[in-house]
């Protein structure tokens, strides 16, 4: 049987699709993570705290781990345990993608200097430092210009700003998600058109395109908060191939060459792709539950059979149109709860409601926060269908919140 271990973060919200996916395949699991939690308590010595932080030191834990049962393969689920699944897999001689790859993602900064030497279509852009004037290098660049950390991930901190003022107020309100401690941040042109998110898989180096998201709320900004993703992409096919081929020369760029990829680019008006970011993960929060392939495989099933070399065979996505939406926070403050579930759910289309975030959280909106209220799921025979479901829906919800301290 083969043996895989999942690294998941205690904050994930994709722990029970990962283990149920590798179940549904025969193939035993150890799970990783920071703490100890339910779902690894539950699972015994197959089990082990690992300070995903701290990626030498999670190494030499795995390593361990392989010493009184061999792993076959080390998978991340999410960002923070990309880099310690690149090195375990260096270290146990395990299929994987180079460190210094997975390492280039994580800082757009050196993502950006990469794809600059092999040419792939991206933003202008200037990587400022701590004590830089992001308000020059906008200018520089040409405003509208968008203004990042250079490590976070699902749109946090990643403002638009119009003028310099407006971009130098960018870098102070990154610093203070950073806990005020000014740090460098990636100024770039902003580029219009319509943004599309791509689901791939890299075997060998060769990328297979699984998916492609359109996003039809447009992306302009202030922030950019993500909310309905539908495939498949009504592009036209001349600019999926660009598409395509734009973002297997960023992967051979960063020199990324197995498992998961997810890109983001903008598709101009002529057809024209920008490519804006790519990481060596899958798809964030649950949003992998829009998706099937074959009869009814999930997208973890696909990842965990190329992880342990089961091979995914000519698994395509299933016909129908699907999508999600990140149901967004809109307001500060701790959530009461949210009614109108049962009404969400009973819209045509609509095959699936999660509210992620319990009562009596604190509900955070970007570019500070870092997570989604819940996800909302549909299918239909049109990308069209599955949009209007969506927006149906989740004109259902009714969020109540109270201000924090009352």
């Amino acid at each position: 049987m083969p043996r895989i271990l999942l690294l998941l973060p205690t904050a994930t919200y994709r722990a029970p699709d990962f283990v149920s996916a590798a179940g549904r395949l025969g193939v035993e699991v150890v799970v990783g993570s920071e703490q100890p939690q339910a779902l690894a308590s539950a699972m015994g010595d197959r089990a082990v705290v690992l300070p995903l932080d701290a990626p030498e030191a999670a190494v030499e834990a795995i390593a361990a781990v392989h010493t009184r049962t061999p792993l076959d393969a080390v998978v991340a689920v999410d960002d923070q345990g990309v880099a310690v699944a690149a090195l375990a897999a260096e270290r146990l001689g395990l299929r994987g993608n180079p460190p210094a790859a997975v390492a280039a993602t994580r800082d757009k900064s050196v993502m950006r200097r990469r794809l600059a030497a092999a040419s792939v279509p991206q933003p202008e852009f200037r990587l400022v430092p701590a004590t830089g004037d992001a308000g020059a290098a906008g200018a520089e660049v040409g405003f509208p210009c968008v203004v990042k950390p250079l490590s976070r991930s699902g749109s946090q901190g990643v403002i638009r700003a119009d003028d310099a003022g407006a971009a130098r107020e960018a870098a102070r309100r990154i610093a203070s998600i950073a806990g005020g401690r000014p740090e460098p941040v990636l100024v770039e042109r902003f580029v219009p058109g319509a943004e599309v998110a791509v689901e791939g898989l890299l075997d060998g180096g060769r990328l297979e395109l699984l998916a492609v998201f359109d996003k039809p709320d447009p992306m302009d900004g202030p922030y950019f908060e993500e909310t309905v993703y539908v495939t498949p992409s009504r592009q036209p096919p001349a600019a999926l191939a660009q598409l395509h081929a734009v973002t297997a020369d960023a992967a051979a760029a960063l020199g990324l060459r197995e498992g998961p990829l997810h890109a983001e680019a903008r598709i101009g008006t002529d057809g024209t792709v920008t490519l804006l970011e790519v990481a060596a993960r899958s798809i964030g929060g649950l949003c992998s539950r829009s998706l099937r392939f074959g009869a009814g495989v999930s997208l973890e099933e696909v990842i965990v059979r190329h992880a342990v070399g089961l091979g995914t065979g000519d698994l395509v996505r299933e016909e129908r149109a699907s999508g999600v939406m990140m149901l967004p926070i809109r307001a500060e403050g701790i959530l009461v709860g949210v009614t109108g579930q049962d009404e969400a759910l009973a819209t045509d289309g609509v095959v699936g409601l999660e509210i992620s975030i319990a009562p009596g959280r604190p509900l955070v909106p970007l570019p500070e926060g870092d997570r989604y209220l819940g996800f909302l799921f549909a299918r239909g025979d049109t990308p069209e269908q599955v949009d209007e479901s969506l927006r149906r829906a989740e004109a259902c919800l009714t969020v109540t919140v109270r201000p924090q301290g009352s």
